[in-house]
């Protein structure tokens, strides 16, 4: 340095500048070609595995909506056949019922024309026996009462008289 200049505290000398400029480039080419691209490498190898991770997991996530969409139209179709199963066993259970009381209605009809009939021909059973009684029982009757009268020569003189007029009346009306 000159003696004449005043020297700067803040400015290094120009060989001190010079040297530490050399030093910077060295390092510099150094960071620049050896760490730079290691650094690069570990950045890339690590984003590629986080970028592959979130690949995965997307796929994954894809996988888990697919089956979740699948399970749940397995659902709707399950629901679907149950329904339709349920619906046809109603149906089916209702036209049994109808079968059933149908039947029952036709046995219950065809069981009471047969006791109608049995008590019809119970009836006539009973009228023709209690006809064939009561008509033993008038001749019977009428036997005691003819002897009684009989017995009675005015009385029986006009019970004939009385019989013969009203065979009389009879063969006149004819």
């Amino acid at each position: 340095m000159r003696s004449g200049e005043s020297m700067n505290i803040l400015l290094p000398s120009t060989a001190d500048l010079f040297w530490s400029a050399v030093v910077f480039a060295i390092l510099l080419v150094f960071f620049w070609f050896r760490v730079l691209p290691n650094f690069k490498k570990n950045i890339d190898a690590r984003t590629e595995a986080i970028e592959g991770r979130l690949a995965a997991a997307e796929k994954a996530q894809a996988e888990a909506a697919s089956k979740t969409a699948n399970i749940e139209a397995e659902q709707a179709k399950a629901i679907a056949e149950r329904a339709e199963i349920i619906n046809k066993a109603r149906a089916e259970a209702a036209a049994a019922g109808a079968e059933i009381v149908e039947k029952a209605n036709a046995d219950a009809a065809a069981r009471l024309e047969t006791a109608q009939k049995q008590i019809d021909e119970a009836r006539d059973a009973a009228v023709r026996a209690l006809r064939a009684e009561v008509g033993v029982l008038a001749v019977e009757l009428a036997g005691a009462v003819v002897q009684q009268n009989l017995k009675d020569d005015k009385n029986s003189a006009t019970i004939v008289d009385s019989f013969l007029n009203q065979l009389e009346k009879d063969g006149s009306k004819n």
